[in-house]
């Protein structure tokens, strides 16, 4: 915005003001660190494979676009942003993370968290495994990940009912005989139902809260070792802040959720040895399709959480989304065991749900 604000500003004077934006570019930035050399320029290889030129950027790259907008050649520009980024932005590359050749497995990802959890991982190059209950769901979120795949790559569909064991190991074995591994896996389908512990369909809303909130993770997780093992691969397991918060007819939610925290650290100390990491991401209040907003009271303790948390408004799936691939990538390699708390400060301040019922 500099640049085109002051190339109208100083073009009376005839200056010509550009701007030249590269992409992965290798430089002799951290060459001579330990960092640098096992970690930057692998990076700036794998780059090379997503991009449509095939390879990385050199410094020639980007000093022959500035000599260009220095030159007489380039007189009529001015105000202009010249892009030498062998394409980084047409392929629709993450800016953040590189999963090129990772399979990563979201359970409920045909919605909500799951959903914009899968796409960024497609977006960052993995291959990507969509699964759901609903056909239409799960196929219409497999053409946004292909959408949005610097390779194009389609995201396998698999319909499946996490309640159901033998639909966990369909989805397990789908996975592996389409890619031959398992690197990512995100355990993040949830249910949410309330009911008072005096309800008479209590015991029915706590066992199928428990089935799908717990249940299938552990049985996932339990199937899957054997193939993360092998890619020396990561689990992810998606929780809440009401598994430390108590939250009024609530119980068998916020239960659920502190057993999958404890679940995490568990099997974090049992898999070490195996390479394989396990954290959670502990979500505050996130507005997703999974949870209908029709009733007043629901839209307004979405709103009214933006007025209480400290970042001035309530989550989207995209953070949490942003907060997975984080857990899931070598930037994260020294965290096990951990919950991230991505929940926009409401531990923090301290905010009361259950006054907001």
């Amino acid at each position: 915005m500099f640049t085109k604000c002051i190339a109208v500003e100083l073009g009376h004077k005839g200056i010509r003001v550009n701007s030249v934006n590269p992409g992965a570019v290798k430089t002799d930035i951290g060459r001579d660190d330990t960092v640098g050399q096992s970690g930057v320029i692998p990076w700036y290889e794998k780059f090379g494979k997503l991009y449509p030129v095939g390879r990385h950027g050199v410094g020639d790259d980007i000093a022959n676009a500035v000599l260009y907008l220095a030159s007489n050649e380039s007189s009529f520009i001015t105000g202009s942003v010249l892009v030498a980024d062998g394409g980084h932005l047409a392929a629709n590359m993450s800016l953040t993370h590189n999963f090129v050749g990772k399979v990563a497995l979201v359970t409920g990802s045909s919605s909500g968290i799951g959903a914009a959890t899968a796409i960024l991982f497609a977006k960052s190059g993995a291959n990507v495994v969509v699964t759901g209950r609903n056909a239409t769901k799960v196929s219409e979120v497999a053409k946004q990940c292909l959408n949005v795949s610097p390779k194009g790559l389609k995201a396998l569909e698999v319909v499946a009912d996490v309640t159901r064991d033998e639909d966990l190991v369909r989805l397990v074995d789908t996975t592996v005989q389409t890619f031959s591994k398992i690197d990512i896996l995100v355990n993040n389908v949830g249910t949410d139902e309330s009911a008072p512990i005096w309800s008479t369909d209590y015991m029915d809303i706590f066992k199928k809260t428990c089935k799908i909130n717990l249940d299938s993770v552990v049985f996932l997780t339990h199937i899957c070792v054997k193939h993360l093992e092998k890619t020396k691969g990561n689990i992810v397991n998606i929780s809440a802040v009401s598994s430390t918060q108590t939250l009024p007819q609530y119980s068998a939610y916020c239960m659920s959720k502190s057993a999958l925290d404890m679940f995490t650290k568990c099997i974090a100390v049992e898999l070490g040895h195996k390479g394989i990491r396990v954290n959670s991401v502990n979500p505050g209040a996130v507005d997703t399709i999974t949870k209908d907003l029709t009733h007043d009271y629901d839209v307004y303790n979405v709103n009214i959480y933006a007025k209480l948390y400290p970042v001035g408004r309530y989550g989207v799936p995209q953070d949490i989304a942003n907060t997975v691939l984080y857990l899931a990538s070598n930037e994260s390699s020294f965290i096990t065991g951990t919950g991230l708390v991505s929940d926009g400060g409401h531990l923090a301040a301290n905010v009361n749900i259950s006054q907001l019922q």
